[in-house]
């Protein structure tokens, strides 16, 4: 059965069939050691890009009168603002990332991004110079977070596309959970690290680190000289299909997506934004959550890195079982994972009280075993039902972000006032975001997706086996024909 079959179920799409021209090529299905240079560029980066978007939190909850509001003479709600802008600005940038990849390239894309990392970090740490009046170092302060807003979301959005060009079917989970999880690892050092020292001299830390990690964007290219798989070996489709597809106005056949494909991605888009903005609010306010039941700041930080030390963990384990033995058990991992994920952010609703630290514990671990597992495998749905890698991953990201600023807001709304019991405690905000959690994660038992770029990479490719295909050449373009044979 050639691809146009399998695309439409198969009937043979005629718009295909007429864009084939007679010069037929064969092209070799390879992997390349140096993917293994740009997979880690990509982490480096990911994890250096996320650190700034929560490094003035535990600053601003210490008593230090030295730290962020006393020593730039700012109020904690500016402070609070250091790390808004970044969830502010990751909404248009990460819409933004795809067109310009589709027109330079993912190594332009990311030498952009280390470049707005690099800016940042001086810009901000300009801010500390003790000369400048409190007015002057804010806004220093302000455009260095911008410019990390800028960074972040290009070495998040790329992912799932750096994957499908450099790796194949055993090893493309993998890549994408890798590049995944550094944003939360990174959120995890710069919580560690923001505390030490005075303020002046923790963004000194910083820039150093930002300035460190930029040169790893030398290890990423491109593509590669031969496709890993056949999905790898076609040319990007522009944001603007994707777009078109998802609204059933018409596109080109290769960007087409059926009416069951079309509602499986809405509901992939609303759970994913409603898990990430769950689990950006708890960076931000958790803190809030748990110190009103009497948990101190050291214990509010073990609970944070126990959730992402069992999530790294858990995804390590999970993502190459997924690649390599239960290939095609993706959705069933979704209906498992997403239903336990909700029902712990619900029970946060009674666990969170006095003396229950053991608890608390344990629900800490499953979140973040749940979340980090869900990452790469929600990523890569996206990318099935689009066939559009970076689009769909900045579609995904971007309603994780609008989901994050909406839950900060509402639940920073619902804080008790301080004559409650106990005073300014979270109850309120642990209801409606259990609530929301429920609502969105509830989705996912109407999914029916459909492994459609996997299908197609195991028909070219002989079911895994195939190292060479056979591809006809019109055009710029390449259309592969047949399965190709093992060689």
């Amino acid at each position: 059965m050639s691809i146009s079959q399998t695309l439409n179920g198969g009937t043979p799409s005629p718009r295909i069939e007429k864009s084939i021209a007679p010069a037929v090529v064969e092209v070799k299905y390879r992997l390349y050691k140096r993917r293994f240079f740009g997979l880690f560029g990509f982490i480096i980066l990911g994890m250096g890009s996320a650190m700034p978007g929560t490094w003035f939190g535990p600053i601003a909850n210490s008593g230090n009168a030295q730290l962020t509001a006393a020593d730039f003479d700012i109020s904690l709600i500016q402070v609070n603002w250091l790390g808004n802008i970044m969830l502010c600005i990751y909404l248009p940038i990460s819409i933004f990332v795809p067109v310009i990849c589709s027109r330079y390239g993912i190594r332009r894309c990311t030498e952009v991004g280390g470049v707005m990392l690099l800016i940042s970090a001086w810009v901000r740490y300009a801010g500390t110079i003790n000369s400048l009046s409190p007015q002057s170092a804010y806004v220093l302060l302000i455009l260095g977070q911008l410019f990390s807003g800028i960074a972040q979301p290009v070495f998040q959005v790329l992912g799932p596309m750096y994957s499908e060009r450099w790796f194949n079917l055993n090893g493309r989970t993998t890549a994408t959970m890798l590049i995944a999880i550094a944003n939360p690892v990174g959120v995890a050092i710069g919580q560690l690290l923001s505390p030490l020292g005075t303020t002046r001299q923790s963004l000194l830390v910083l820039g150093i680190i930002s300035t460190a990690a930029v040169p790893t964007v030398l290890l990423i290219s491109d593509s590669p000289p031969s496709p890993p798989t056949y999905s790898g070996s076609k040319p990007p489709l522009p944001p603007s299909s994707l777009c078109r597809a998802a609204l059933g106005l018409p596109v080109p056949q290769e960007a087409y997506m059926t009416p069951r494909e079309r509602i499986d991605f809405l509901v992939v888009t609303l759970f994913f934004g409603a898990f990430v903005g769950a689990s950006g609010a708890a960076s931000v306010l958790s803190a809030e959550w748990f110190q009103p039941a009497g948990y101190p700041p050291v214990t509010v930080g073990l609970f944070g890195a126990t959730s992402i030390l069992a999530g790294i963990i858990s995804a390590v384990i999970a993502a190459p079982l997924l690649d390599r033995v239960f290939t095609h058990s993706a959705l069933v991992t979704l209906k498992i994972l997403a239903p336990t994920l909700s029902l712990a952010w619900l029970s946060l609703i009674w666990a969170v009280r006095p003396n229950n630290i053991a608890v608390l514990f344990v629900i800490m671990v499953i979140i973040g075993m749940c979340s980090m597992t869900l990452l790469p495998v929600v990523l890569e749905h996206g990318v099935e039902l689009t066939r559009n890698a970076d689009g769909s991953a900045s579609i995904l990201w971007c309603s994780g972000n609008l989901f994050g600023i909406i839950l900060i807001l509402a639940e920073g709304a619902l804080r008790a006032p301080s004559t409650a019991n106990p005073p300014y405690h979270m109850h309120g905000a642990l209801i409606l975001q259990g609530c929301v959690v429920m609502v969105f994660g509830a989705l996912v038992f109407i999914l029916r997706v459909r492994q459609v770029r996997r299908e197609m990479d195991e028909t070219m490719m002989g079911n895994g086996n195939t190292a060479l295909g056979t591809v006809a050449v019109a055009g710029s373009g390449v259309e592969h024909l047949g399965e190709g044979k093992t060689v």
